[in-house]
């Protein structure tokens, strides 16, 4: 939000720059920064008024103008813009003049016609990206006034990055509390006078939810002049604050708006049929709103509505139908305090953002509508005429929205230094809140409406530090309690795996968990996921229930950038719909892709495969995980592995399906692993046990198997069946070609025997070799390959 510091400082005039202001309030917790209204300002550019406008004798387009300039006599300017015409005042540029974009003007001949100068649009003089024609100025200005002085652009723009719970500081009434709170000097707000009531005409209001609207107050103001328009003091306050003039109703609005914080809507009167009504939406119910969207209402919406139907979707945005027009001459103006969750959820329901929404979301004080009714008032009758009808009020302000106790004692604890008593009250008084005692170094403290933020003690705390200044509070040593942090044996610790991977040749990424739609389903089909009320974009509209949906995307980023290698890994969390109910749930997951190795001398080129994943793996659980053949929706039917630890499925590990892979238009060979980490990370203490001082013996054998027999069930059977003087197994050949039946291959291990008490014989290393082969051949149907 912008307000403009000239503006501020008829509320309050801290002695301080902008720049200074602005850092007083960074530091009393409100980020804000002061910058420029204009960089360059124009420079020889005054108030001229168009005597004449008649026809270029050379140019259709073109009009030759006769000028009051305030030089004394009339000057002669061609304009080409459309809306040059007698009797308007504009900005003219005399010879010699600089506009802001370093252009500078003279005298010339345009068409054969002499041109003393030139007329300027707003955005010749920087003050809007496009313009469609001359900046028309109050008919009041005095030609020859310099359009600096006129427009008063020698101005400083305060830019507020406010955090949700300082709502009350969204307007100049807000910022001017703040400043005089943070110098000890008083503000001076205008004399707001109640308007004088001649017509008793009136406008019923109806409040059904008063929940929703706890207050509400309007008035009908009759007899507006339909051909005023909005001065040029309001305009250049509104558009430095960003908002474009529209309708002098809507601006008075919009400028009472920011002036006070209280969002206004103003009425056609003459379109509303019946009286007005607060209430929630009917199931179909359908509003165009003022940006030409028509939306389908909810039931839990809050809508100002009429005898024909909803006008306003409240707190948010008006509707087409009963909006001001160039032929208003009646209105009705209202002003309301709406609760904030109603508004954020409707807000957020329909994607809807507006000024209004911005404040209301955030707490509007419940006792300004009244004030904001009859300052709007004033500006309405001072700029279109018109005479005020009563005010109409539902509902009651509140004098305060909290009592607080507050002891000094704990002043003191939460700030961590000692304020004395007699600061204490002066402090919370200059936020506006009454202060009593009620004991030795208590009070009781009555927070003002427009505080939504203060309810406890220690908020109260937190602005006496503010006004102290933090940067007053001296640094010192805190005594804590501070236990040490001792990892158990038994969990494997995050980092540790990260560094392994690391060490392997991965970097780590974060991606977002909220992510494409599409490409969850793609990846995961079978798993629900928790889709979000409000995304980001359509691309990120569902909290992701694999970490896959973000590393692929991510390496496809990187390949696309001429990156032919990719080890990628993740850790974080994955969500799922569990019946009604979000389930959480912490992942490990990695990629590889690309070569298997950097290019190099040393050794051939090949691209990654299975096993370059699973070694990954091994590495970081060694053998506790069993890799068994499984079927996953998102990878290669004949290259996956579900990852079993105890009998128990913990992950996967395989390269991406081709159909997924073409989808995604990777021609690379790409493997993915994921695994549940609260699955993985308990690990079983290493035993100690004696070593040998006799010699093992080494059996190979070569099993002629099925081709749909795996390795690692063949591994099982040789554990199984070997006997306690079997120690290892490591298979180290596979072959398939000539003299093996079609569908056989060969497979074949190394068997280490070893004792700790004596060495083995012949005898007993063939029995138990003999016994390994009798298991494989009744369980697997495999033969000892001669």
């Amino acid at each position: 939000m912008k307000l403009s510091e000239n503006w501020l400082r008829e509320w309050v005039n801290p002695p301080a720059t902008a720049t200074e202001l602005a850092h007083k309030l960074n530091m009393a917790g409100l980020e804000a920064e002061a910058e420029a209204m204009l960089a360059v300002l124009p420079q020889g550019i005054v108030v001229g008024k168009i005597l004449s406008a008649i026809p270029h004798p050379q140019a259709d387009r073109l009009r030759v103008c006769e000028v009051d300039a305030g030089t004394g006599e009339v000057l002669q300017i061609v304009c080409g813009a459309a809306n040059a015409r007698p009797g308007i005042l504009v900005p003219a540029a005399l010879p010699g003049a600089v506009l802001p974009n370093g252009t500078q003007i003279g005298k010339a001949a345009l068409r054969g016609v002499e041109s003393s100068g030139m007329l300027c649009s707003a955005s010749e003089l920087g003050l809007a990206e496009k313009s469609d024609g001359l900046l028309e100025l109050d008919l009041s200005a005095k030609p020859g006034t310099p359009i600096e002085k006129h427009l008063g652009l020698v101005d400083n723009s305060i830019v507020l990055e406010l955090t949700p719970n300082r709502g009350d500081c969204l307007s100049i009434a807000g910022l001017a509390r703040e400043a005089a709170a943070l110098y000890g000097i008083p503000v001076t707000a205008p004399r707001i006078k109640p308007a004088v009531v001649e017509p008793e005409t009136r406008i019923g209001v109806i409040v059904d939810d008063i929940s929703g609207c706890p207050h509400y107050v309007g008035r009908v103001v009759e007899g507006l002049n339909a051909a005023a328009r909005t001065p040029d003091w309001m305009s250049e306050r509104l558009r430095r604050s960003g908002i474009r003039t529209i309708h002098p109703v809507v601006d008075i609005t919009n400028y009472v708006l920011l002036e006070l914080g209280q969002p206004m809507h103003g009425f056609d009167a003459a379109q509303l049929k019946g009286a007005i009504r607060v209430r929630r939406a009917k199931a179909g119910e359908q509003l165009k709103l003022l940006n030409e969207q028509t939306i389908t209402l909810d039931p839990r919406d809050l809508l100002i509505t009429d005898d024909s139907g909803p006008l306003v979707l409240a707190g948010i945005m008006g509707g087409e139908a009963s909006g001001c027009s160039s032929t208003t001459t009646s209105i009705f103006l209202e002003a309301a305090c709406f609760e904030p969750v109603s508004i954020a959820t409707s807000g957020r329901r329909h994607k809807l953002l507006s000024d209004s929404r911005y404040r209301f979301e955030r707490g509007v004080d419940p006792a300004l509508q009244r004030q904001a009714l009859e300052r709007a008032t004033a500006l309405v009758q001072e700029i279109c005429g018109g005479k005020a009808g009563p005010i109409v009020e539902v509902g009651t302000a509140p004098a305060h929205v909290a009592e607080i106790a507050l002891r000094h004692s704990q002043v003191n604890r939460l700030l961590g230094c000692e304020i004395p008593v007699v600061r204490i009250v002066p402090l919370l008084q200059s936020l506006g809140m009454t202060v009593t005692p009620s004991g030795a170094g208590s009070w009781q403290v009555k927070v003002p409406p427009h505080r939504y933020d203060l309810r406890i003690e220690a908020d109260l705390v937190e602005e006496i530090g503010r006004l102290h200044g933090y940067d007053n509070i001296a640094p010192g040593a805190y005594a804590a309690e501070l236990a040490p942090f001792s990892a158990k044996e038994t969990t494997r610790q995050l980092d540790r795996v990260k560094d392994a991977l690391i060490a392997r040749g991965y970097q780590e990424v974060v991606t977002y968990s909220f992510v494409d739609p599409k490409i969850q389903v793609q990846l995961d089909p079978e798993t629900p996921g928790v889709l979000l009320d409000n995304p980001i974009a359509e691309t990120m509209a569902v909290m992701r229930t694999t970490i896959w949906s973000g590393l692929i995307p991510t390496w496809q980023y990187n390949r696309q950038r001429q990156q032919k290698r990719a080890r990628l890994f993740e850790a974080g969390a994955v969500y799922a719909l569990d019946g009604e109910a979000n389930r959480e749930q912490a992942k490990l997951a990695g990629l590889i892709a690309g070569p298997a190795l950097p290019e190099q001398w040393g050794a051939a080129a090949r691209p990654v495969d299975f096993f370059d994943a699973k070694a990954d793996l091994e590495t970081l659980f060694g053998t506790s995980l069993r890799y068994e053949a499984g079927q996953h929706p998102a990878l290669h039917p004949g290259r996956t592995a579900c990852l079993v630890r105890d009998g128990v499925a913990v992950g996967w590990l395989g390269a991406l399906h081709p159909k997924l892979a073409e989808a995604f238009d990777i021609s690379e060979a790409l493997y993915l692993f994921e695994l549940d980490w609260a699955a993985v990370r308990d690990i079983a203490l290493p035993t100690p046990g004696g070593v040998s001082e006799f010699p093992s013996s080494r059996r190979d054998l070569a099993f002629v198997v099925d081709e749909a027999v795996s390795a690692q069930a063949i591994a099982d059977v040789i554990r199984d069946t070997g006997g306690p003087l079997l120690k290892s197994v490591q298979s180290f050949d596979v072959y398939r070609g000539a003299n093996l039946p079609e569908g056989r291959k060969s497979v074949a291990y190394g068997l280490i025997f070893q004792d700790y008490s004596r060495t083995l014989n012949v005898e007993e290393i063939d029995a138990a070799a003999q016994a390994v082969a009798a298991g494989v051949h009744a369980r697997l149907g495999g033969s000892v390959r001669e």
